[in-house]
């Protein structure tokens, strides 16, 4: 069997790949499990170093990884090199604050000495989607290197030339051989590899169906998981809110990543008296994005990752107008020449309950505006799903902005005037179908420890 990329711009294929045997698996994750044996016993200083080293390849080598994500999965390279860049932060951070995150921490009792200690577990399973192929491994493989664990990853089939670039640059930086490894396989074997008794844990970012599937699988091996899941994160505009600047925000954080990510903005609640402006605003904004050549300097929007997900998308808005939205942008599959993965910048009104959209997480360029009647009816509108992931709210009214998101909205991650972003020293993650378990910041590296109780009398 193999694995191939495919080019979402022209529709070729760029490279096959064979996939791993079992054989091959198992012996991958013995070396890795051999890997392990010495390097949890490394000390900070020498993790630090390497991760360090590990930033400085990735700045190195930010044009080069930029358009190999370019050329797999659309991105625009300008947005490619912000993703690579974000990635040295995240490997900087856990270098300058991995240590003391996982520092004995003391405790008062009746013993001469008692205190918890922050061990590492083993090999921890990555499973990772294609939307930011470097990012979402590097946010987990940063903190997890530097607690002394190590990893076997099980990328996307598509991205799967990022995969190798990613172990390249962990044995370029020094690394001791094989603390981190690619498994070139379908996601048929992901329960066997789950199983396997050097698997320790397993961290997964994907949809909420492929979690659930996971999740069942380490439970029926009790072993940890953190899963990062699906949302359809609301933006709640009130009626005093800089209209200006939340049409601006809200373009931003919907159309990131040419609108596939787990965290953009998909659900636009507005509040009624503002609603028309706020639509002429953010129909403006839009529309304004520039579509084209992901190499292109100039592009902001380049293709889907895949064409069956751009003509998927296109069935679902097209079912929602048939059901009652109303279509004031966009819509349409572009005439472009080729077998092109594109889509127009959209915008559906009038979405209302009952409808699939309101239901749904829709992962594209396709913004869905829903009318509220105040600020405590956009509340109850933005709650009412079944995610958990990110929101935002817009208002000019400070406290009432950090008493909506800190207290009303049902959601991993609030933000007030500001799109929601994953951020390398806050925690992140989301609860109910958007999944459990944070990562990032201090929350994120203590995931996969063991948190060790040592009593001495």
């Amino acid at each position: 069997m193999t694995i191939q990329s495919v080019n979402p711009v022209t529709g070729k294929v760029i490279k096959s790949y064979k996939e791993h045997s079992w054989e091959q698996i198992d012996k991958k994750i013995a070396t890795t499990q051999t890997a392990w044996l010495k390097w949890q016993n490394s000390s900070f200083a020498e993790r630090a170093s390497l991760k360090k080293k590990t930033s400085a390849l990735l700045i190195q080598r930010k044009e080069k990884l930029a358009a190999l994500m370019a050329i797999e999965m659309g991105k625009p390279i300008k947005d490619g090199i912000a993703e690579i860049e974000k990635c040295a932060s995240v490997c900087d951070y856990y270098a300058d604050n991995g240590e003391t995150f996982l520092k004995d921490e003391l405790i008062k009792t009746e013993a001469v000495k008692s205190y918890v200690s922050f061990r590492p577990l083993g090999i921890v399973l990555a499973i990772m989607p294609w939307n930011f192929p470097y990012w979402q491994l590097f946010r987990f493989l940063a903190p997890a290197l530097m607690a002394g664990n190590c990893g076997v990853l099980k990328h996307a089939s598509n991205v799967s030339g990022c995969a190798l670039s990613i172990e390249q640059i962990i044995k370029d930086a020094g690394f001791p051989a094989n603390v981190f490894q690619v498994l070139l396989i379908n996601s048929r074997v992901v329960k066997q590899v789950i199983a396997h008794r050097h698997i320790k844990a397993v961290t997964l970012t994907g949809s909420t169906e492929a979690g659930m599937q996971v999740a069942q699988q380490a439970a029926q091996q009790l072993k940890k998981s953190v899963l990062e899941l699906g949302g359809s994160d609301p933006y709640l505009i009130l009626a005093d809110a800089d209209l200006e600047l939340a049409a601006d925000v809200c373009a931003q954080s919907r159309l990131i990543n040419n609108g596939q990510s787990c965290i953009a903005a998909k659900r636009f609640i507005v509040v009624k008296k503002v609603e028309k402006e706020f639509v002429r605003l953010f129909k403006n904004k839009m529309a304004a994005r520039i579509t084209g050549d992901p190499f292109d300097a100039d592009t902001n929007l380049g293709p889907m990752s895949r064409l069956d997900l751009r003509d998927d998308l296109h069935e679902r808005v097209k079912e929602n107008i048939k059901a009652g939205a109303k279509c004031i942008l966009g819509g349409q599959i572009p005439d472009f020449k080729g077998r092109h993965a594109y889509y127009t910048p959209t915008i559906l009104t009038g979405i209302k309950k009952g409808m699939p959209a309101y239901e749904e997480e829709i992962f594209g360029p396709v913004a869905l505006v829903i009318s509220a009647k105040d600020t405590d009816d956009a509340v109850k509108i933005a709650n009412d799903t079944p995610f958990g992931l990110g929101a935002a709210v817009f208002t000019k009214d400070g406290s009432l902005g950090e008493q909506v998101a800190k207290t009303h909205l049902n959601a991993g991650s609030c933000f007030v005037n500001s799109l929601v972003k994953s951020d390398p020293r806050l925690p992140f993650g989301g609860i109910n179908q958007s999944g459990y378990g944070r990562e990032l910041g201090l929350f994120g590296i203590r995931e996969f420890v063991n948190i060790k109780t040592v009593y001495i009398k």
